[in-house]
């Protein structure tokens, strides 16, 4: 690919990245919103678990929408529409939840909230399918993951910002000194982020961005596509249920936090957005980390680079916690917990499968540590799952698709699906809490992570016997 060709695609690329701002600004709020309406309509642990049911299974009822059309019109959708158009008319349906959270704030309704979420949501779900294939495309293949691992750092800067803007929004500054809190401050940042949606919206349906690109995922080995569906393939059914537990530990991780600061730390509900966001910064600090291949081929400036990559994603953290005036004493020692991240990310070698199986391992290691400790230490464990998390995304994503041929958009959408999991997985702790106590519940998620270091052993054997090498790719500079 010549340089020009390049320099188009990063043109392209940027604006795109905007929509993954977007859904990781509104996911990681949904951490600070959970205890506040847990407060404010006197719920249990399990019923403000709610906020994350609703916002995860309209993934899976987006998905299905998007089939029943696809079927009925019997043609896909997206590739009827556009590329482009399906982003905005996205964008438009996000923008419509927005505006519901004004009446919730004004009477006061927790429904009338979980129905604005779901809506926002929905139009999620038609973003993801388009965007996430399309990050892929735009370059050369052989950096796609690392690309879509870019893209999700891009996500993750959303998730260290939104949790705060929406706790500035119902407390104030930090230093202000205020502690209550008040629902009907929820619906400003939505409204605007409503406003932002549609500015996007408009901004893509006149952008580069190619309305019909071509194959977004390509990888040797197996291209038969003699099998009638996506779903014949072990790779992708195993990858389903692998991006559901994902999806479900990386949320229902960050989601039953504030409740276990609260009631085992005694921390106030202001005070924890720092840690939520540092939580969301930590998926920031590894999908930088891991996105280094997507901008050289030198190897030993790619050595440099991931030294430096995290710890500037982890400056972003700090300063964005500085302006908002926020200690930053508690999160100097966090650095060192970054050193473990990038050698598992030297050790894995860019070996998807291998960097899944490494990072699963860790993920159980930092979970079972903050079942068995206390106070900050017990904090900064579950924070770190957030760097465990970080690459895990791509890499159960290429895993999963590898080899489908025709079908690759097919078992993309049923990937989006299964983001289900982090609404049900989140209940499901929620639950496990009430029934016990926060502190035991995050056996689940030690559960979600075994399922995912099996399907890094299973997974590889299945494509290797389909002629799928990722060690073949790496050495030839993937």
């Amino acid at each position: 690919m010549n340089t020009e060709n390049l320099k188009t695609n990063w043109a392209q690329f940027i604006p795109l990245v905007t929509v993954f701002f977007f859904w990781g600004f509104v996911a990681a709020s949904n951490d600070i919103l959970i205890p506040v309406f847990k407060k404010a309509f006197d719920l249990s642990q399990g019923e403000s678990q709610l906020v994350s049911v609703a916002f995860y299974v309209a993934y899976t009822v987006g998905s299905i929408i998007y089939m029943i059309i696809s079927y009925l019109t019997k043609g896909d959708l997206i590739n009827r529409i556009g590329y482009k158009n399906s982003l905005a008319l996205g964008l438009v349906i996000s923008a419509l939840g927005t505006l519901l959270f004004y009446p919730a704030a004004n009477t006061g309704s927790f429904p009338l909230m979980l129905s604005g979420l779901f809506i926002v949501a929905l139009g999620f779900s038609l973003q993801q399918t388009v965007a996430n294939p399309l990050a892929i495309a735009l370059g050369p293949i052989t950096t796609g993951s690392q690309r879509l691992t870019l893209a999700g750092g891009i996500n993750n800067l959303g998730t260290t910002i939104g949790p705060l803007i929406v706790s500035f929004a119902i407390f104030g500054s930090a230093i202000s000194g205020n502690t209550e809190m008040s629902i009907e401050s929820v619906k400003t940042p939505y409204l605007v982020l409503g406003a932002a949606f549609l500015l996007v919206a408009v901004l893509l349906k006149f952008s580069s961005l190619p309305d019909k690109p071509q194959a977004v995922v390509e990888v040797e080995g197996e291209t038969n596509t003699t099998r009638s569906s996506a779903l014949k393939y072990p790779q992708l059914v195993l990858g389903m249920i692998a991006i559901f537990v994902y999806v479900g530990v990386e949320v229902s991780t960050a989601s039953n936090l504030p409740a276990y600061m609260e009631k085992n730390l005694g921390f106030l509900t202001k005070d924890i957005a720092p840690y939520i966001s540092l939580y969301w910064a930590s998926l920031m600090i590894g999908r930088w980390t891991g996105a280094v291949e997507a901008f050289t081929d030198d190897m030993n400036l790619q050595k440099i680079l991931r030294f430096i990559a995290p710890y500037l994603a982890f400056g972003v953290f700090l300063g964005v916690n500085k302006f908002m005036n926020h200690d930053l004493t508690p999160f100097y020692v966090y650095g060192l917990i970054i050193l473990v991240l990038i050698i598992a990310d030297m050790a894995s070698k860019g070996n998807p499968a291998r960097m899944l199986l490494i990072f699963s391992i860790l993920g159980i290691v930092a979970l079972l540590t903050g079942m068995a400790t206390n106070g900050m230490v017990s904090v900064y464990a579950f924070t770190s799952v957030g760097l465990f998390c970080s690459t895990l995304w791509p890499c159960i994503f290429t895993l999963a698709i590898s080899g489908l041929g025709k079908h690759t958009s097919q078992g993309s959408s049923f990937l989006i699906m299964m983001i289900m999991g982090g609404g049900i997985v989140s209940w499901l702790q929620g639950y496990v809490a009430d029934m016990s106590n926060i502190h035991v519940s995050y056996i689940v998620g030690v559960i979600c992570f075994a399922y995912l270091a099996f399907y890094a052993w299973k997974v590889t054997g299945i494509l290797k016997a389909q002629g799928i090498n990722f060690d073949k790719k790496v050495s030839n500079g993937h």
